[in-house]
């Protein structure tokens, strides 16, 4: 019974402090500065998460061509460079990945 206490009062913190801000969001006006600090936002959270991961992945700095987290990256980064097409981008990260984790080991 607490379990579903405890699932249930998560449900309603996340909820609510989700849905005051939503609810929030067309009555607040940001400064400018601000608006264009939030911008990279999600920039900055995405290299947060990605950079430990491929530079990373055994907990210790990896950069060798032994990485297959690190060619995937580059051969993503080449081809969002040249593409400029999200789906084309992940599929060929993968595949890089997939080739060279096959190959490495």
């Amino acid at each position: 019974m607490n379990e579903w206490l405890l699932i249930i009062g998560m449900m309603a913190v996340t909820f609510s402090s989700r849905y005051i801000l939503f609810a929030l969001a067309n009555k607040i006006a940001l400064p400018h500065g601000l608006q264009r600090a939030l911008n990279y936002v999600p920039i900055a959270v995405l290299s947060a998460i990605i950079a430990p991961a491929v530079l990373m992945p055994k907990s210790a700095i990896f950069i060798s061509y032994d990485n297959p987290y690190l060619i995937a990256a580059i051969v993503a980064i080449i081809v969002s460079w040249y593409k400029r097409n999200m789906l084309l981008t992940v599929v060929f990260g993968l595949l890089a990945f997939a080739l060279a984790k096959y190959l490495i080991s």
